[in-house]
Order: C-alpha cells, then structure tokens, then sequence
C-alpha cells in the first residue's frame, strides 16, 4: 500500500477529485493548508497599506491505496492540478506498513 500526498491549489480541488474518481479511487481525505515554495508569497494593499502575505492558502490531498493504482492516481493529479504556473504544487508518495479498519477490524488493503 503506498500513501499519495499532494499540495495543489484550492481551486483545483474539484477537478483532482474527479479525476480519482474516474481512476477509481473513491475516498480521499482533504486538509486546507497554508504554505510557500519557490513563489515565496506576495505582496498586496490593505487600506493604503502594503503587506506580504507569506503563506499562500493551499490544499493537502491524502490518499491511501494499492501499489497498482499508484501510477494512475499520480497521473491523474498531475494532469488536473496543473495550471503550467508557479505554485501547482507537489506530490509525495510513501510505503504504508499496514491499516486497520476501525469499526470491522479488517486489515491490510481490505481496510481501504
């Protein structure tokens, strides 16, 4: 079992899900979050006022699935994530030792 963890912008939110739900994924877990990389921010004017906004507003994606889906579910979110601008994020995938389905106690790919 491998984990998918991907940054994207907010907005591309609703495309990336549909684009696992077409790759056959259907349970994802969404976190909002802030952060910057490269783009490091930007400036804007508030009352006449300049300011840096250090953290962008960012979505974090988790998934957890079969190694055989690992390559459909990537390619899924890279192709609807991507704006070709600065910022479209990052996505990291890590080995899952084991899961456990709370409420039936199955375990291993059956608890996902």
């Amino acid at each position: 079992m491998k984990k998918i963890e991907a940054i994207i912008k907010p907005f591309k939110l609703d495309e990336v899900k549909e684009a696992l739900h077409e790759v056959g994924l259907s349970g994802i877990t969404v976190i909002e979050a802030k952060g910057f990389g490269r783009q490091k921010g930007h400036t804007e004017l508030y009352r006449g006022a300049e300011y840096v906004v250090d953290f962008l507003p960012k979505v974090k994606i988790e998934i957890i699935l079969e190694d055989k889906l690992v390559e459909r579910a990537v390619e899924a979110i890279q192709q609807a994530a991507r704006t070709g601008r600065i910022g479209d994020g990052k996505i990291f995938i890590s080995n899952i030792e084991e899961a456990i389905r709370i409420r039936t106690g199955e375990t291993g790919e059956e608890a996902i």
